[in-house]
C-alpha cells in the first residue's frame, strides 16, 4: 500500500503531494494546462479532475494548483489520481523526459551581457544552493532569466507562481541574499 503525504504551501491554492518516490530524476517541470499535460499520464489525470489549473512536478513531489474548488473536495480525487499512477508503472512521460524538460523551457531563453557573465554565474549558485532548496520545500521553483540594468529577472513555478507571499520572498529574502554578494544587484523582478 502507498501512503501519500500532502503539505500545505504559502501558496492556499497549492498542495503539495509528495509520493515517497522518485518524481522527476532531474530539474523540474511546470504544466499549466491540459494540453501540456498531454505526454504525461498523471498530468492527464489530474487535469481531469475538475477545478485542477496547474501541476507542478519535483525531485520527490508534486505540486497541484486549483481554482476556486475546496480541498476537501479535491484532495480524495487528487490521492486517487496519483496513487494509481505510481501503482499503474506507467511512466510519468510518454517519450523523453528531457524533450518536455526543454519544451518546456524553450521560452525561457536567458538573456545578459556578455560582460555580466561573472555576475550571472554567481547569482546561478545562490539560487543552486541557497533559494531553490528552500523553495522545493514549498512545493515550487524559481529559476534564473535574466540580468539587465542591475536588475535581476526571475521564473516563479509551481506553488510560488500566483502566491501572495511571493513578491515579499523575491523582494525581501532573494533580493537581500543577491545584494548581500554582489552590489551590483539593485533589484530583482519576476519574469
Amino acid at each position: 500500500i502507498m501512503f501519500i503525504q500532502t503539505e500545505t504551501t504559502p501558496n492556499p491554492q497549492t498542495l503539495k503531494f509528495i509520493p515517497g518516490k522518485t518524481v522527476l530524476e532531474r530539474g523540474t517541470l511546470d504544466i499549466r494546462d491540459a494540453r501540456a499535460a498531454e505526454r504525461s499520464p498523471l498530468a492527464k489525470r489530474l487535469f481531469a479532475i475538475s477545478g485542477v489549473t496547474g501541476v507542478f512536478y519535483g525531485y520527490d513531489f508534486v505540486s497541484v494548483t486549483k481554482d476556486d474548488g475546496e480541498w476537501q473536495h479535491l484532495k480524495p480525487a487528487i490521492l486517487g489520481a496519483i496513487m494509481e499512477h505510481f501503482l499503474s508503472g506507467e511512466p510519468l512521460f510518454e517519450g523523453d523526459v528531457a524533450a518536455h524538460q526543454s519544451a518546456a523551457q524553450s521560452d525561457e531563453e536567458e538573456f545578459f551581457d556578455e560582460k555580466d557573465s561573472q555576475t550571472v554565474a554567481t547569482i546561478k549558485e545562490l539560487l543552486e544552493t541557497r533559494v531553490r532548496p528552500a523553495v522545493a520545500g514549498d512545493g515550487g521553483d524559481i529559476t534564473f532569466r535574466g540580468f539587465r540594468d542591475g536588475i535581476v529577472y526571475l521564473t516563479m513555478k509551481g506553488s510560488c507562481s500566483g502566491c501572495p507571499s511571493s513578491t515579499a520572498t523575491l523582494k525581501h529574502g532573494i533580493q537581500n541574499l543577491l545584494r548581500h554578494f554582489l552590489p551590483d544587484v539593485q533589484d530583482v523582478e519576476a519574469y
